[in-house]
């Protein structure tokens, strides 16, 4: 590829980036750049996402352009923001692609743009990307679309049909952030985006469960009659997800939850993600001046967690408002251990009586060990012991419940358990703690 090709690969796959949409797996920084080895993991351009399976794939993650018509302040990629510029035409996204599929270095494609001309010109760039590979070049691996939310509704049909997953972002939490930041964004237009694209996925699932009930006779001259299964639309078989900036404005946590709950039940996104605000070139004086703390980011993934695996909901999490009327998670302990610890009189949970939703509640038992413990004791009672069989962490788990050969001392009070189970994490360690 000659030099400029390269110049604005490194451009546009840097300004990616800050999408969270597609998170990468937490690892150990290793630098590639400038002949020191290959293989990082750190560096813009491929990051790693999960298939519908539950496969993890690694996706090429570029822009179309960084060019954008918008001046959301917190975008490094807004009009007024002083940083260098390019733009991919659709032929050469798809050779990129196919390219580096070929090489084995990837296994599909995140692609978003700023916009340029018109929501729909960007729209149908994307749209394009996506129809060649699939159609012109029988593309089977994974297509993530970020989507404009304000392009004809036709055009986000269209995506649906060859994307494997579909993004909007909500970018802010609130109606009142977005307008002071993003003022050229309309919240509404974005959420009947997320409606509509529902509405696709929901009729695109049900077609499928009705072919699947019904499959249809097919005569071959000559051969018996047989039978196949009729052909289903298919829509963004992945699901929507979307993305909110953290600490951009002056929404407290508790607003953020109660964002993502809404968004979960009334869209039913896969995935709502969040991502620390961090300090852009040439920032608007509106902005922070420094970045929101890293550990903030990650209690608020733990909650997400809670309100889609455990049963919790975004009311019960969020902690009751502070002297300056925000409600804000705990830094120092993950909202699961900080909720039961706040209700130290529902526990101890018996590992033998107590029902699965409570099992849930109890801090260090998972979706996983509870599944196994409710499973033992339908052969027999749980025993202390069995708990480190199951590779379940003592430490967190027995302040807080009774099983034969175990009962908790009377003496852990919450604010004991506070100290003993609830080391602040290091920035580093965050991932790694997860």
């Amino acid at each position: 590829m000659p030099l400029a090709f390269h110049r604005k690969l490194a451009i546009l796959a840097d300004a990616a980036k800050y999408d969270a949409s597609c998170a990468s797996s937490g690892t150990a920084k290793r630098d590639s750049l400038g002949g020191r080895g290959i293989g990082s993991t750190e560096g813009a351009g491929i990051c790693h996402s999960y298939a519908p399976d539950g496969r993890c794939i690694s996706l090429l993650k570029i822009l179309l352009t960084n060019f954008c018509t918008y001046d959301c302040l917190y975008c490094v990629n807004r009009v007024s923001s002083n940083v260098p510029r390019a733009r991919f035409g659709v032929d050469e996204v798809v050779r990129l692609t196919l390219d580096f599929y070929r090489r084995n270095c990837i296994e599909g494609l995140f692609l978003s743009s700023g916009i340029i001309q018109s929501p729909d010109y960007t729209m149908e760039q994307l749209v394009e990307v996506a129809r060649r590979l699939r159609e012109d070049h029988d593309f089977r691996g994974y297509i993530h679309l970020k989507t404009i939310p304000d392009a004809a509704p036709d055009l986000l049909q269209r995506a649906g049909r060859y994307a494997d997953r579909l993004s909007i972002n909500i970018e802010l939490p609130t109606a009142a952030g977005l307008q002071a930041l993003a003022p050229a964004k309309d919240g509404g237009a974005i959420r009947r985006s997320m409606a509509r694209m529902r509405l696709h996925i929901d009729d695109a699932r049900g077609a499928v469960r009705d072919a699947q009930r019904a499959p249809q006779a097919v005569s071959l001259p000559g051969a018996r009659a047989t039978t196949r299964r009729a052909a289903a639309p298919r829509f963004a078989p992945a699901g929507q997800s979307t993305q909110m900036i953290v600490g951009a404005d002056a929404a407290d946590d508790r607003d953020i939850l109660q964002a993502s709950a809404t968004l979960y039940g009334a869209y039913r996104l896969r995935r709502v993600y969040s991502s620390a605000f961090s300090p852009i070139p040439d920032a608007p004086a509106a902005l922070p001046l420094t970045a929101a703390p890293l550990v903030r980011e990650h209690r608020l993934y733990q909650a997400d967690w809670l309100m889609r695996f455990y049963g919790f909901g975004h009311d019960e999490i969020a902690p009751p408002a502070d002297a300056a009327g925000r409600s804000m998670l705990s830094l120092d302990m993950d909202p699961k251990l900080a909720w039961a610890l706040a209700h130290r009189g529902r526990f101890p949970v018996d590992l033998n009586r107590a029902p699965r939703e409570m099992l849930l509640r109890v801090p260090g038992l998972g979706v996983t060990s509870v599944d196994k413990l409710v499973a033992a004791r339908r052969v027999r009672r749980v025993h202390a012991d069995d708990l480190g069989r199951m590779r379940i962490p003592l430490a967190k788990v027995l302040p807080f419940v009774l099983a034969d050969g175990h009962r908790p001392g009377s003496l852990l009070d919450s604010e004991r358990l506070a100290r003993r189970l609830a080391p602040a994490p290091s920035q580093g360690d965050l991932f790694a703690a997860a």
